[in-house]
């Protein structure tokens, strides 16, 4: 009976549960650049979502006015956002060592600049991101329809999750930046520059967060408020995940991607509209109660 009654849920909601592995995937990779300032930095970057906002009108811009092919845009997105994050780095400089409160104020003053500058020069208007020709339709999975382009994201995000992981847990340029957290004056007498260090991972994060935000753009709405959402389930992530930790942010946006994608459901089934922030706040204090460091938290 209860196989029958679970088998009949998922029926019924298979394309919120893909729907929720898409978004999961989508989050993890703008997560991941967050979680990694955070953790070896030890920098509150709470412009992470400004980068992720500009990367979704950068993709509009090239995709629908320019002409330029899709993913031409998401390698641009990736160079712009190297750009960005020597911008940031160059902001965050002299304060790096002042605290978490004189950055938490500067980075998120340079989001609400942000914000505004996309207000002035794309207005407040909806608009989203045609995906490449190749995966406008839909394919059939369990029977069911669903956009081929959604898969594609879930792909990109395991290919980037692997990627990372084997980057920073099994090579030794991941040693080395794991060392860097631990001890940076050891690192320093070994003759590795630290300042390319750091500034290596903070370019990579948002070089991510760039890109997310261009394969985020034809799921999510391309609007002003667009950055206000990913920051805060990005925030989540890396909290219910555990600072720093890859498999953490990993299996955090798997569940708070679900927690999302089936509140918005439910909440559509029921006419309960305050579904999704119920269940994405109460699964986050249910882990953090269990386990106060997250999930994979140290």
């Amino acid at each position: 009976m209860r196989l029958l009654v679970a088998a009949n849920f998922f029926d019924q909601n298979f394309s919120s549960i893909l729907n929720g592995v898409a978004l999961g995937m989508l989050i993890f990779v703008l997560a991941i650049g967050l979680s990694l300032i955070f953790g070896m930095l030890d920098v509150i970057n709470l412009a992470h979502g400004s980068l992720y906002l500009l990367g979704t009108y950068l993709g509009y811009q090239l995709v629908e006015h320019q002409g330029l092919p899709f993913i031409l845009a998401a390698i641009i997105a990736l160079v712009f956002g190297i750009g960005l994050g020597i911008i940031l780095a160059a902001a965050l400089h002299p304060i790096r060592d002042r605290g978490h409160l004189d950055q938490v104020l500067l980075t998120l003053g340079l989001f609400f600049i942000t914000s505004d500058l996309v207000t002035i020069i794309w207005g407040r208007e909806f608009h989203t991101i045609t995906p490449p020709g190749f995966l406008i339709e839909s394919k059939v999975i369990f029977g069911h329809y669903y956009p081929a382009y959604r898969l594609a994201v879930i792909v990109v995000g395991l290919v980037i999750a692997i990627v990372t992981y084997v980057v920073f847990e099994r090579t030794q340029l991941g040693a080395i930046l794991r060392a860097a957290v631990e001890d940076r004056a050891m690192v320093a007498a070994l003759g590795y520059n630290i300042r390319i260090i750091t500034l290596s991972v903070l370019l990579a994060g948002s070089a991510l967060a760039t890109f997310a935000g261009v394969i985020g753009g034809p799921i999510q709405q391309v609007t002003p408020g667009v950055g206000d959402e990913v920051l805060l389930l990005a925030l989540i992530v890396v909290v219910v995940g555990g600072l720093g930790s890859i498999a953490g942010a990993f299996v955090a946006s798997l569940i708070i991607g679900q927690a999302q994608s089936l509140g918005v459901a439910l909440g559509q089934q029921h006419g309960f509209p305050q579904a999704a922030p119920f269940l994405l706040f109460g699964t986050m204090a249910i882990i953090l109660i269990v386990r106060p460091q997250g999930l994979f938290g140290r």
